[in-house]
């Protein structure tokens, strides 16, 4: 079923808008010799060993111990090792179920950077609840507690578990703390969320900084194994070496992309403005189903690229040191001839990005106008509906609400 999904995605049978990877599948195979998959939200790859599973990932924080059951449909071994890809909260939870069904204590691997990260995330709780609420439209509150790992490393690892070999790689790409995997008797990677049937998000708009240069340099590394199957973090599968060679290649060139045209403009001398305009992903990779952007989206990513490479101001003057939005939202409505004029204004564009403006504009000059209010409500939520990735989605259904 898995390898008929990938095959079918891969030839565009089947739109990826139509399979989001983003939403579970609650399936579970064997994708490769003693390898088993199972498709959730994050999903979770197993190996058999003489000693028991190695887990790649165990699950989110909501649906681990669901996702335990589906791979325990396929695989009845007991949990030995557990290696974790990230520390982001739906691939590194789940582990206390596998040690009470396997009666032992499961060792957890993962990079040095993950307790970092736990503790940035007991410090931003709030904040990520309010981010996941926006960016997921989940009412899931952000855990404040984590089980942290047994063993940590640096730059790459070895470890052999019951007669198989494990090799461990850390990676800069969407986290600082990525670990990719290669199981050689499987032929198989695992990839994490360097691998997501996705744009790769590297932009996101409400998270802290990605690396698009340095995650195309682990996609080439990546590709270099030769691998028969690659299991990603999201999404289904792929099958035979051409395949996961033509992902990992094109995703890896996409990225070189628009890394190279960023520094083109920064070294230049160019806005943030002038980049956003001027950027854009190779027009013959932005038609792969893997690189589409129903997630995160180029114009984030070129964003996260001018805030990496140039710091946080835009280029424009006034804004390094700007007026409290309010103020100057009402200093335009009385040069408009009242807030309710903007309002009307935006009701009239056509353009989404001058209407979002302009209603926030009113909105902010005079927040307690219910028929501004009401305007400011139907255009995101009309924005909402025309927008691909499902940031954006997210951030203008969350302001119409």
């Amino acid at each position: 079923m898995l390898r008929e999904h990938s095959s079918d995605l891969m030839a565009g049978r089947i739109a990826i808008d139509d399979a989001h990877p983003m939403q579970p599948r609650w399936v579970a195979e064997e994708v490769a010799a003693r390898a088993y998959f199972a498709a959730s939200f994050a999903n979770v790859t197993a190996f058999d060993t003489d000693a028991g599973l190695v887990l790649v990932d165990t699950g989110s924080f909501v649906l681990a111990d669901a996702t335990r059951e589906l791979l325990k449909k396929v695989v009845a071994s007991p949990a030995h090792t557990a290696i974790w890809t990230h520390g982001h909260v739906d691939h590194c939870f789940g582990v206390e179920g596998y040690e009470a069904d396997a009666g032992r204590h499961v060792h957890v691997i993962a990079h040095e950077a993950v307790p970092r990260r736990f503790t940035r995330y007991q410090l931003t709780r709030a904040y990520n609840d309010r981010i996941n609420a926006r960016q997921f439209q989940t009412k899931a509150g952000f855990p404040g507690e984590f089980r942290a790992p047994d063993e940590v490393y640096a730059e790459r690892k070895s470890i052999e578990v019951g007669g198989r070999k494990f090799e461990l790689f850390h990676a800069l790409g969407e986290t600082d703390d990525a670990t990719w995997v290669w199981v050689p008797d499987a032929g198989t990677l695992c990839a994490g969320d360097l691998v997501i049937w996705a744009s790769p998000n590297c932009g996101n708009p409400q998270k802290v900084q990605r690396y698009p240069r340095e995650w195309a340099q682990a996609l080439r590394a990546m590709d270099a194994c030769g691998a028969e199957v690659l299991c990603p973090g999201h999404g289904v599968p792929i099958y035979g070496a051409a395949n996961v060679h033509r992902l990992l290649d094109d995703t890896a060139s996409y990225l070189e992309s628009l890394v190279d045209q960023v520094l083109a403009l920064l070294n230049g001398g160019y806005p943030l403005d002038e980049i956003l305009a001027a950027v854009k992903p190779p027009a013959e990779l932005a038609t792969r189903p893997y690189l589409a952007p129903i997630y995160d989206e180029p114009e984030f990513v070129v964003r996260n690229l001018c805030r990496l490479y140039g710091g946080w101001w835009d280029g424009n003057p006034a804004h390094l040191k700007p007026p409290r939005e309010a103020d100057l939202a009402r200093e335009l409505a009385a040069l408009a001839g009242g807030a309710e004029k903007l309002a009307e204004r935006a009701q009239q564009l056509e353009d989404p990005r001058l209407a979002c403006e302009l209603i926030e504009l009113a909105f902010r000059a005079a927040p307690d106008d219910p028929a501004i209010q009401a305007a400011r409500q139907a255009i995101y939520a009309k924005r909402a509906t025309t927008e691909r990735s499902l940031m954006a989605r997210g951030v203008y259904s969350s302001a119409a609400r």
